[in-house]
C-alpha cells in the first residue's frame, strides 16, 4: 500500500489552478479533513466528490488497474490523480531553482552554441563568462553545451573562441505547472490543467 500512498496527486486552488504535487497519503488527509474535493475526469467534463461520495463511487466503477486502488480492511478506494481545494484561491510565490535539469528544460537539451540537439548525458552545462573572469553561476550566465563545444570553448568568453551564443541565456518566468512537471511524470488526468506548451515558447534573444 506504501506504494500506492506514494504516488503523485495534483493538487488545484479553489481556481481551477495547478499549485502543488502531493503525495496520495496527504491528498486523503486533506480529503478526510473535508479541505478538498476529488475531481475526476468524463468525457466531456468534470466531476467532483467529496471524500465518501468518492468512496461509493471507488466501489460502482473501480479503475482496471490495482495500482489505481488503496485498499484498506474493508473497503477498495480509487487513487485520485487531481483534487480540488476548497479555499486556497492563490499562487505560491517561489523561484525556479537552478538545477542541470531545469537548464537543460529550458534550452530544450539544444546546445547554444551549435544549435544541436543531444541526449542529456551528452550535454554539459557552460558558463558563458568563466568562473576565471568573474562570471557566476545564475540563470543568465549558464548554458547546455555540446561536449565538443564545450572543450573548444574552454576557459575563454564566447568570442574568444570564436563561438556565438544562438540566444541570450535568461531566467524563465516560474510558473506553478513547471515546478509541478519537473520531476514527476505527470498523469494523463492531469493534461487539462497544465500548460505543458510553456517549454515549447521561444526565449527572447
Amino acid at each position: 500500500m506504501d506504494a500506492v500512498l506514494d504516488q503523485p496527486v495534483l493538487v488545484l486552488n479553489r481556481l481551477w489552478q495547478a499549485v502543488n504535487v502531493i503525495a496520495a497519503r496527504r491528498a486523503f488527509a486533506i480529503l478526510a479533513r473535508g479541505h478538498a474535493q476529488v475531481v475526476y475526469n468524463t468525457e466531456d467534463d468534470f466531476r467532483t466528490f467529496g471524500l465518501l461520495d468518492w468512496i461509493d463511487f471507488s466501489a460502482q466503477q473501480p479503475p482496471r488497474e490495482a495500482r489505481e486502488l488503496v485498499r484498506t480492511p474493508t473497503r477498495a478506494i480509487r487513487l485520485p490523480r487531481v483534487i480540488l481545494l476548497s479555499v486556497f484561491d492563490r499562487l505560491p510565490r517561489k523561484e525556479l531553482k537552478l538545477t542541470r535539469n531545469n537548464v537543460f528544460e529550458r534550452d530544450k537539451n539544444t546546445c547554444q552554441y551549435c544549435a544541436r540537439v543531444f541526449p542529456r548525458d551528452e550535454l554539459n552545462l557552460d558558463h558563458v563568462i568563466p568562473r576565471d573572469f568573474g562570471g557566476r553561476t545564475t540563470w543568465e550566465n549558464i548554458v547546455c553545451s555540446c561536449i565538443k563545444c564545450n572543450s573548444r570553448k574552454a576557459n575563454r568568453l564566447p568570442h574568444q573562441a570564436g563561438m556565438r551564443l544562438i540566444r541570450k541565456p535568461t531566467r524563465p518566468k516560474w510558473r506553478p505547472v513547471i515546478s509541478l512537471v519537473l520531476g514527476h511524470q505527470p498523469h494523463k488526468e492531469w493534461k487539462d490543467f497544465l500548460d505543458l506548451a510553456y517549454w515549447n515558447i521561444e526565449l527572447e534573444a
